[in-house]
This record gives structure tokens, sequence and C-alpha cells, in this order.
């Protein structure tokens, strides 16, 4: 597999030089300069393309080229903003980039509700705690008919924190679940914005109306129109499953399991059409067996994000050690390794340690975290290849 980091370019704190210190072979990046929907010009790839570069490494993959809102809920602008993102493929395919991770989340990317739930040993981690949530979807979203997705027993709990939560915690779960989640990711709602529920509950309101058959329909139309573009220049679009894998705050999602990702990969059969395996998205879900969804669809996968989480009974998750909980990741390597070895990957939602607390990286992609986690990864990716090396011989 090639070592490959998220890199959120030439502003990224983590400069190319530290990565190449600890290993780092590819650089998994995109132009976050670009507002969602513009065309990526040659002349902007080329540069960044050249300036990693010139540190040793290479663009491995694109993560991400947005699909922008009006596409996802078939908007007016859809048609515009696919030829501008048919335009930016192009661009990158002639630019030698042939591999870009996506998803069709609608509106929120990957959710929590706590981006420093501490653990014994003095470090912290990103943690899904589904009783806030559901506080913040029904007593500050508001949302109409929220109760409704809630069982009655996770309802009376909502009611019982809703007696407790203080001000500033309220304040603190706006931020994580809607600003500092998703700002660096999908340019919906950034720091600084004001108000950001209202901007939250209007983005919602764009998808009233639209379930899941429709948000499925919308994305086969995306893929269909793409494609040649995929083909004629040799790119590999590679869908990320939703995180977590059920739906959220009404809003339909469609990459959550094993018939989800068949139904897509079936819709557009073609080879181009390809899957990001997310170990930890997938293994959020107790519905989804990891390993086996591995064997299914190494074939299809171009990219491969390793980290893995533990899931509690009452259905809260955290990310778990690389070397723990549902994701299996030793065993995730050997089936990569056997079926369709040599590709991408990145260690992902790295934990919060040592001097990194007081450094003001994006939420789950601390530095001294994910050098950890990479070089244990490190490790199992070399006996991996050592074992098949041996059975060989």
């Amino acid at each position: 597999m090639e070592k490959t980091w998220r890199w959120f370019g030439k502003k990224d704190k983590i400069t190319l030089p530290m990565l190449r210190q600890i290993g780092v072979e590819g650089i998994v990046t995109a132009l976050h300069d670009i507002p969602n929907g513009e065309i990526w010009s040659s002349e902007a790839i080329l540069d960044l393309k050249q300036y990693i570069e010139a540190a040793g490494l290479h663009w491995s993959v694109v993560e991400s080229l947005p699909v922008s809102e009006a596409i996802k809920y078939a908007g007016k602008e859809r048609e515009r903003l696919i030829e501008n993102y048919k335009i930016s493929l192009a661009n990158l395919g002639k630019a030698g980039i042939k591999t870009v991770c996506y998803n069709f989340m609608p509106v929120i990317d990957w959710a929590r509700t706590d981006l420093n739930h501490p653990l014994e040993d003095g470090s912290s981690s990103l943690f899904f705690d589904k009783i806030r949530f559901a506080y913040f979807d029904c007593c500050i979203l508001k949302r109409e008919g929220a109760e409704n997705d809630y069982t009655d027993d996770e309802m009376r709990r909502v009611r019982q924190l809703d007696q407790v939560i203080t001000e500033k915690e309220k304040d603190i779960l706006i931020d994580t679940i809607i600003v500092k989640t998703q700002g660096f990711v999908n340019g919906n709602i950034k720091e600084g914005d004001q108000n950001p529920v209202a901007i939250f509950k209007r983005l919602l309101a764009l998808y009233k109306g639209i379930d899941k058959e429709m948000l499925l329909s919308n994305m086969q139309y995306f893929l269909e129109q793409i494609m040649p573009v995929c083909e004629e220049y040799g790119v590999n679009m590679c869908v990320h499953p939703d995180d977590p894998p059920w739906p959220l705050f009404g809003l339909p999602r469609i990459v959550t399991g094993k018939e989800d990702i068949r139904r897509i990969l079936q819709a557009v059969d073609n080879p181009h059409n390809g899957l990001t395996f997310c170990a930890g998205s997938l293994s959020a879900g107790v519905h989804n067996n990891v390993l086996q969804l591995a064997e299914e669809f190494a074939s299809r996968t171009r990219f491969v994000h390793l980290r893995s989480t533990h899931v509690f009974d009452n259905g809260d998750f955290i990310e778990a050690s690389h070397l723990g909980g549902r994701g299996h990741l030793i065993e995730l390597v050997r089936i990569f390794e056997k079926k369709n070895p040599g590709l991408p990957m990145r260690v992902d939602h790295g934990r919060l340690m040592l001097d990194d607390k007081d450094k003001d990286y994006n939420p789950g992609y601390s530095f001294l975290g994910r050098m950890f986690a990479l070089a244990q990864m490190d490790g199992v990716i070399a006996t991996v290849k050592d074992e098949l090396q041996r059975n060989r011989i």
C-alpha cells in the first residue's frame, strides 16, 4: 500500500518536509481555496502539483473535488455545476492526477459530538454521543418531526439532558456538529459565520421532499454524466461511505453498507466508478461486517482510509486504536494486499496527543496522533508484505 497523508495545502501548519521525514509517500489534498462548484484550472492544479513534487512527494489522491449541493438535490444549477465538474476532472487527468475521493452526503459531512473526548492515557479522541446529537437535533435545531427519529427512551434522556446542559455546552455542541467539522471539509458553514444554526436550517430545507431513492437517482445521473470524462483521462472516482452510516437530520444517506455500495457500483457499472473504503465510517455501523465488505468490494476499491471505531451498546461510538476496534485493520490490510495490492491508503482521525493539544489543527487531523497511527500501519503493512512474500517462496 502507498502511504499517503491528507494535507490541507500551502497554509497547513503540517508542512511537506515534515511529512517527508515520517515516511509519507503520497499527498492527499485539494484546491481548498476554490469555492465549491467553480472550475479547478489547469494552472492552479499544476502549481500545487509542482509545489508538492518540489518537496520530493507526489499528489496521489484528490480529496476532495466537492460535489455541490445543487447536484445532490437536482437544483436548477445542476447542469452548469456538472459541466464545471467535468472540466475540473479533465484538468486533473491531464495533469496526471487520477484518483478523486468524493462523497454524496447531503449538507453535512462526518458528524461527531465531542472533538476532545478524554482517554485514560491522557490523549483524546473524536466521539459520537447519540443523546447529545439528538438534543442538538430536537432542542437546538428544533427540526420539525425530529422526535420521531428517536426512541421513547432516547427522548426521555434528551429531556433529562435539557435540565442540566449549560449554555456554554450548547454553544460547543453547535460549533462541533455544524462548524468545526464542516468548514474545512465542504465549506457549507465555516468559522466566523453568524448564526450557523439558521444557515444549517436553510441548507436542510433544500432537501425537502428528497428521499433515498431520489438521492440515489441524482447520484446515478451525476456519475453517468462524468464517466465519459473519467474514461477519456483515466480518472477514478471513489465514493466515500457515509459517516456515520445512517440517516441524520431527516436527510437520506445512500452509502451506508453492503446493499448501498453494491447498488451504486452496479447502477453505473464502470471501473472508473469506484469506492473509497473507509473502515472507520463503515465500522461505526453495527450492521456492517468490515472484512466481508472488503472481500466483496476490493476490486472496485481505489483508495483506503485506515481507521477504526469502537461502538458501545447504546450506539455511541469512539475512534478506536488503529490496532483495535471493529475496523480489524490488520486483517483488512491482508485482504487488500492480496486482492488489490498497491492501493493508496491514509490513516485517518488520529488521536490528539502530547503537544498537538496546543496546536490549531483541523479536528481529527493532528500531526503526532496521525504519525503514531501511520507508524502502526507501516508496521502492519510491512508484516503483511513479508508474509505474502514468504508464502510465494
